[in-house]
C-alpha cells in the first residue's frame, strides 16, 4: 500500500510540475507578445514621413530630418528657437542677417535668389526649405529633396505666421515648444495693439532705396504693423506690391503721417545707409512724425531678410515699442 502511495503521490507532483511549466510558458510567451505588440505601436508612433500643409498645398516631407538646407531666413529663426538649429547643413549664408550671424558657418547653398543646385545635390539633404524668392527653382529643387514653401499671407498675417511656425514644429517633433513660444508673441501683440489703438496716431511705412522711397500699406510685404500690431494706417489706397508704391517727398507731407516707419533697404543689402538723409529732409522734418520726433527707424536685416521668425518678430515689436511709449 505504502508503495502504492507514493507512486501516486510522485505521479500528482510531475503533474504538478508540468501544469507550472505550461503555465509559465505561457506567461511567457504573452509577456513576450505584449513586448512585440508595444514595440510595434512604438514604432508606428514615430513616423518616417508625415504630411503638412504648405503655401502649395499637402506636401510629405521627413519626420525629423537630420540634414536641412534652408533659403528661408525666418525659418532658419524658427529652426534656432525651436532647438534644431544643429539639423541645417546649407543656408543662403551671404544674405544672412546679423542675428543669425552664427549659421555663417555652414555651407552656402547659393545666394538668396538663385540656389546652388550643384552644390546642394551634393550635399544630399533631407529637406529643403524655400521662401518666395526661390520659386522660381522649387521644381528643380523638388527632384533633390522634399522641398517646403513657407510664404506670408500678407491679407491675414499673423495667422499664417503662426501656422508657418506650427508647421514646422510639427515637422520636427517641437509642438509644445512652438505653443509657448508663440503664446509669449501674442501676449506682446495684444498689448502693442491695444496701445497702438488707444494712441490713435496715423502711421506709414517707407522704404528707403539709395534715394528712392516706397510706400507701404495693408495687404503689403510689411502689412504686420496694421493688421497686427494695430497702427492706423495714414492712406490705405497704396497699392499692394512686393516692392510697395513709389511715392515722393510731397505725397509724404500731403498724407501728413503721425508716425513714420523707416526701412533702409540699401543697410539690408550691403549698400550705402541712406536713411539719414532722408529723416533730415526738409519735407519730413515739416510732417507731424517729423515735428514730434515720430520718425521709427526699423531694423532693415530683420524686417527685409527675415520678418516672419519666432525672434524676428520679438524683434520687430521691440522695434516699434517707442512709438506707442
Amino acid at each position: 500500500m505504502k508503495k502504492i502511495a507514493i507512486g501516486v503521490i510522485t505521479i500528482g507532483m510531475f503533474l504538478g510540475l508540468v501544469a507550472c511549466g505550461d503555465n509559465t510558458a505561457q506567461g511567457e510567451s504573452q509577456s513576450s507578445g505584449t513586448t512585440a505588440t508595444q514595440t510595434k505601436e512604438s514604432k508606428e508612433e514615430t513616423p518616417t514621413d508625415i504630411e503638412v500643409t504648405d503655401s502649395n498645398g499637402t506636401v510629405t516631407v521627413p519626420y525629423q530630418p537630420e540634414k536641412v538646407i534652408v533659403f528661408d531666413n525666418s525659418a532658419l529663426d524658427t529652426m534656432r528657437v525651436l532647438g534644431v538649429g544643429d539639423r541645417v547643413i546649407g543656408a543662403a549664408t551671404s544674405n544672412l542677417p546679423e542675428y543669425l550671424s552664427d549659421f555663417a558657418d555652414i555651407e552656402s547653398a547659393g545666394g538668396i535668389k538663385e540656389p546652388d543646385l550643384e552644390k546642394i545635390n551634393q550635399l544630399q539633404p533631407d529637406l529643403i526649405i524655400i521662401s518666395g524668392r526661390q520659386r522660381d527653382y522649387q521644381e528643380q529643387l523638388a527632384s533633390i529633396a522634399p522641398t517646403l514653401f513657407l510664404n506670408v499671407d500678407n491679407n491675414d498675417t499673423w495667422t499664417s505666421i503662426e501656422k508657418n511656425i506650427q508647421t514646422l514644429a510639427e515637422i520636427f517633433g517641437k509642438e509644445e515648444e512652438a505653443q509657448r513660444q508663440l503664446a509669449d508673441l501674442q501676449g506682446q501683440i495684444d498689448t502693442l495693439s491695444a496701445n497702438a489703438e488707444e494712441s490713435g496716431l496715423s502711421a506709414l511705412v517707407v522704404m528707403v532705396n539709395e534715394g528712392n522711397l516706397s510706400a507701404f500699406g495693408p495687404g503689403s510685404r510689411y502689412s504686420i504693423l496694421y493688421d497686427t500690431f494695430g497702427f492706423v494706417p495714414v492712406d490705405d489706397t497704396i497699392e499692394a506690391s512686393t516692392h510697395g508704391e513709389s511715392i515722393s517727398y510731397e505725397y509724404l507731407l500731403e498724407k501728413n503721417p503721425d508716425l513714420l516707419f523707416v526701412i533702409d533697404r540699401s543697410q539690408a543689402i550691403g549698400g550705402e545707409e541712406s536713411q539719414s538723409a532722408f529723416i533730415s529732409n526738409e519735407i519730413v522734418q515739416e510732417t507731424n512724425a517729423g515735428q514730434n520726433d515720430r520718425i521709427i527707424t526699423l531694423d532693415a536685416e530683420v524686417w527685409y531678410l527675415a520678418g516672419s521668425g519666432i525672434e524676428s518678430i520679438e524683434r520687430m515689436l521691440a522695434d516699434v515699442q517707442p512709438a506707442v511709449e
